[in-house]
């Protein structure tokens, strides 16, 4: 499929959703376009944008003639639309470990409330923040940290043996604790250092089209 592409993102490069799904786009090796969208304006509120998109929600994605948002549904799709071997995979090979990735990515989603909260992305893409933990974000921390150490060995660089998409999304959780200086065990460190290290990562820090 050839149709053109274009990724509708918040025009703050600060959303992970936007950013796991430019960073899949990449990982694809594909061409397209960026549509900067200003959240603060109420853009994804225009009747035009919440009918194209049904949820009038960034990130979306516009395929030829077809519109879809929610990063986990346009991960999906460009898996589908784009496979392998022509397009660098998003997940594992082995069903079992596919579907420990897409369980991550699930959990990333749905849980850690409260760190998400007191520790918005905006501490990773504009300054860190002030405020300690609370109880509860502390307690959100302590969870994302004991999953991830039980996830990612000593010397890992990735959930698996190879990449996939669940490590952006991962290591991005954890960078909320590590750029802002909070506690994080060495290992994972080095393993969100290395994730924020490839090019598909770097492309979106570059706010690169």
């Amino acid at each position: 499929m050839n149709a053109s592409l274009t990724l509708y993102i918040d025009s703050n490069y600060v959303s992970p959703y936007a950013m796991w799904a430019f960073v899949a786009l990449r990982e694809k090796r594909l061409s397209f376009a960026v549509q900067p969208v200003d959240l603060a304006a109420r853009q994804h509120h225009d009747a035009a944008f919440g009918n194209r998109f049904l949820t009038g929600k960034v990130p979306a994605l516009v395929h030829g003639e077809f519109a879809l948002a929610e990063s986990s549904a346009i991960i999906e799709y460009l898996e589908d639309v784009f496979p392998a071997p022509a397009h660098p995979p998003l997940y594992p090979a082995d069903a079992q470990q596919r579907a420990r990735a897409r369980q991550i990515q699930a959990w990333l989603r749905s849980d850690l409330m409260a760190l998400r909260e007191e520790r918005p992305t905006t501490v990773i893409f504009r300054e860190p923040s002030p405020q300690p933990l609370s109880e509860a974000g502390r307690a959100a921390a302590e969870k994302l940290v004991r999953v991830a150490a039980s996830l990612i060995g000593e010397g890992a660089g990735n959930l698996f043996d190879d990449w996939c998409i669940a490590d952006t999304e991962l290591a991005l959780t954890l960078n909320r604790l590590v750029a802002n200086g909070d506690p994080v065990p060495e290992n994972l460190r080095r393993y969100v250092q290395a994730q924020w290290a490839r090019p598909s990562v770097q492309s979106w820090l570059r706010r690169e089209a």
